[in-house]
């Protein structure tokens, strides 16, 4: 293969519409915009949603329920899923996501405090229950805040 060959695929490639070259072109004269009316003037964009005069789409469906825009959002764990884990071991969300506790690392870990836990660990997470907290250093194991990414 020799890189200066390269072509693209048979019809992969559209040449670009020209408008406004004459009438030999095929779109001149009124470059391809019809004669009269709001879309065929300089300056026209059409407002996202819009369907002219008939009541659009957003308007006519019924509104619902309220969406809080400051929530916070957490990567959840229960600590009797630490249970899978080895006596001993630090468990970082690294780990969580390699075992498929949580999907990833990208949301703050909070453990809270459903289920026993019967390994001693140490574990860092951004949030912690007081069932969770205690519950841990029950067990034997340890806790380390780390900071909240949210």
């Amino acid at each position: 293969m020799i890189m200066s060959e390269l072509k693209p695929s048979q019809g992969s490639r559209k040449r670009r519409k020209i408008v406004g070259r004459g009438p030999g072109s095929g779109h001149g004269k009124t470059s391809a915009r019809g004669h009269k009316g709001q879309r065929s003037r300089s300056g026209y964009s059409l407002r996202r949603g819009s369907e002219g005069g008939q009541m659009p789409l957003y308007r006519r469906l019924p509104k619902k329920g309220f969406i809080n825009a400051f929530k916070k959002h957490f990567s959840i764990v229960n600590v009797k899923d630490f249970n899978v884990f080895a006596d001993g071991q630090e468990i970082r969300p690294e780990n969580l996501v390699e075992k498929g506790i949580i999907r990833n690392t990208k949301l703050p870990v909070k453990v809270l405090g459903d289920g026993e836990i019967k390994v001693r660990c140490k574990i860092y997470a951004s949030y912690f229950s007081k069932i969770a907290e205690e519950k841990v250093k029950k067990a034997g194991g340890e806790i380390v805040i780390t900071g909240g990414k949210q």
